[in-house]
Formats: C-alpha cells, sequence, structure tokens
C-alpha cells in the first residue's frame, strides 16, 4: 500500500463526460493508468454544470440540449510521482484543463484488506 504524508502534488483534470479513448470513457483511461502508475489514488467528479475554452455551457439542468457535463478527475501523490505521470496525460486529454497544485496530505488510510 502507498504510504502518502505531508507534501504532495495535486493534478485536477477537465474534461467532458463524453470524452473518449478509443471508445472507452477517458476519465475511465486516465483513471485506470493512474492505478497501473502506482499512484496513491484519483477520483472522477461530475460536474451539473460548467464551460470551458469553447465557452459553450454544460449543464444537467431539464430542457438542456448539452448532456456533455464536466468531469473533474483529481489525482494526489507526490510531486516527483505526479510529474512523471503527467506525460501520459499529455498523450491523453487532446481538449480539456490540467491543473496542478501544492497540497498537504493531512490523511491517507486505506481499508484493511479482507482475509
Amino acid at each position: 500500500m502507498t504510504r502518502l504524508t505531508g507534501s504532495a502534488l495535486r493534478v485536477t483534470i477537465f474534461i467532458g463526460e463524453n470524452d473518449t479513448w478509443h471508445r472507452k470513457p477517458l476519465y475511465s483511461e486516465i483513471v485506470h493508468r493512474a492505478h497501473d502508475a502506482g499512484l496513491a489514488g484519483a477520483s472522477v467528479f461530475r460536474g451539473v454544470e460548467g464551460f470551458g475554452a469553447s465557452s459553450l455551457v454544460h449543464t444537467s439542468r431539464l430542457l438542456s440540449l448539452s448532456e456533455d457535463l464536466p468531469v473533474a478527475i483529481v489525482i494526489v501523490d507526490t510531486a516527483e510521482r505526479v510529474r512523471a505521470f503527467l506525460p501520459q496525460l499529455d498523450e491523453l486529454v487532446g481538449e480539456g484543463l490540467v491543473v496542478l497544485d501544492d497540497c498537504e496530505v493531512i490523511r491517507y488510510v486505506g481499508r484493511e484488506e479482507q482475509a
């Protein structure tokens, strides 16, 4: 299990939920690659409304024409490990936003493995 406390780096990737990688959801490909890379963790959050570089507002409100809601993938690990993962994001993210933030991990505890 990865141990993580103290200074860390958070990468947040903003994409659309309809974005794909080889006919598979892009957010899923990013999470699985982060897992394969041994990163401490990754989570996907679906937004209810937002816009990006295209200035087109995507919303979940009734009667909206847009169903391509915003998605944020958040990954936290050591700066070295996150930066080593960035070339994969460069390959995967054709449209979107990738943001890096310094952060401090206060607590990182997983579930006990079941026998």
